[in-house]
């Protein structure tokens, strides 16, 4: 499992210029459902990041990371007044950084480290306009997080880094899970090589995610769209024989605006594969033209991640797989896509869904797992059609 640093009370959308108003938050650090809280102690760092203006030339500016607070948890209801940026000036954009650590490097989620998670995840506000007339705005309801796919290298080569936003309302569909974030940074360490484990099912997975060959990739459950932008960005890094392929990335119509702005807001690092959001309701027996106009040689890989919420709609999930089964099949004689799941167990009856995959032919295999902070690790499964 992870832990995330968030805010329970967030910064205002608008300030003023006077040094003698406060800005005040309540930090917290807790699991991603918010439901256990960090029991041990931390140290919360701020940083505040100036939004670039490209009216006015600005670059963007980020503040040496200083302690805030003391994270405990009897202090999880306390509202603290955070300093303001030195040297305001009127109409300036900030972000308000809250982290772990006293790095800039602390203040992203590394995907590419063997121990991610073992501090909680920082958070970066939205921008908070500073302005010598302030209006009186509604509360921020958004938050941003920084991955990291790659550090620094030798050859001087920048870290590459995206952005996913989420909200913090308890709406499923719009926050980041720790499924999620767990698959994202097995994929990217299998993209660089750190999985040491060299079985087939292992092997089979890298040569099709990551073959230069055309891949065609769908996503359930896609959420904020995590997973489809990790692999979006990793398969546009390949040198790629020709087209490289689509990853259509599908959620409930409410998911489909927050997906696709995290998409966009990472267009800079989707140069040859960006996920196409669409809509497929797993409760709806046709597919959607999203993804039979699309897909016109079938399908190579269904990745899902944190589906298994909600036993529910465990029915409703194996009929969608069968019919994308299927579907592949009818465009590419006998072609079945294989199937990624990242897993973290909530409830064992959710099990349940392994048996309900094996009684219509998709047998799953575990082949990694990522521990984070300890307590529930997020597993990854494999599932082939027989």
């Amino acid at each position: 499992m992870f832990y995330y640093v968030s805010f329970l009370r967030p910064p205002p959308a608008q300030a003023s210029l006077a040094r003698t108003e406060q800005i005040l938050i309540t930090p917290q650090i807790t699991n991603d459902l918010r439901t256990e809280y960090l029991e041990d102690a931390a140290d919360i760092y701020y940083s505040w990041a100036l939004v670039p203006d490209p009216h006015r030339q600005t670059a963007s500016v980020i503040t040496r990371p200083t302690k805030l607070t003391s994270w405990r948890t009897a202090h999880a209801y306390k509202e603290i007044s955070v300093p303001r940026p030195q040297n305001l000036r009127d109409g300036q954009s900030w972000r308000l950084i809250l982290s772990v650590g006293t790095t800039r490097r602390d203040q992203v989620i590394p995907l590419c480290s063997d121990d991610i998670g073992h501090a909680p995840f920082a958070v970066t506000s939205m921008p908070i306009l500073f302005t010598s007339r302030p209006r009186k705005a509604a509360k921020q309801e958004e938050i941003v997080r920084s991955y990291l796919l790659r550090a620094p290298t030798h050859d001087a080569s920048p870290p590459e880094v995206f952005d996913i936003c989420e909200q913090t309302s308890f709406d499923l569909d719009k926050k980041v899970w720790d499924s999620g974030i767990g698959l994202s940074s097995w994929l990217v360490r299998l993209y660089l090589g750190g999985q040491l484990d060299t079985s087939p099912a292992l092997s089979y997975v890298r040569q099709v995610l990551f073959s230069k060959d055309r891949r065609d990739i769908i996503e359930l459950g896609a959420g904020t769209g995590i997973v489809a932008t990790t692999l979006g960005i990793l398969r546009s890094k390949l040198n790629t024989n020709g087209q490289p392929g689509r990853i259509v990335t599908t959620d409930l119509p409410s998911a489909l605006p927050l997906l696709r702005r995290n998409i966009s807001l990472n267009n800079s690092l989707l140069s040859k594969v960006s996920p196409e959001p669409a809509a497929l309701d797993w409760e709806v027996e046709r597919l959607p033209d999203a993804v039979t106009s699309n897909f016109d040689t079938g399908l190579d890989a269904i990745v899902m991640a944190d589906v298994t919420y909600n036993t529910a709609s465990f029915s409703a999930l194996i009929s969608t797989l069968s019919r994308l089964v299927e579907f592949s099949k009818s465009k590419r004689a006998d072609h079945r896509p294989f199937i990624l799941l990242g897993y973290k167990e909530r409830d064992v009856a959710e099990r349940t869904l392994w048996n309900m995959a094996k009684e219509v032919g998709i047998v799953l295999e575990q082949v990694g797992v990522v521990g984070g902070a300890g307590g529930t690790a997020i597993e990854i499964w494999v599932g082939n059609a027989v």
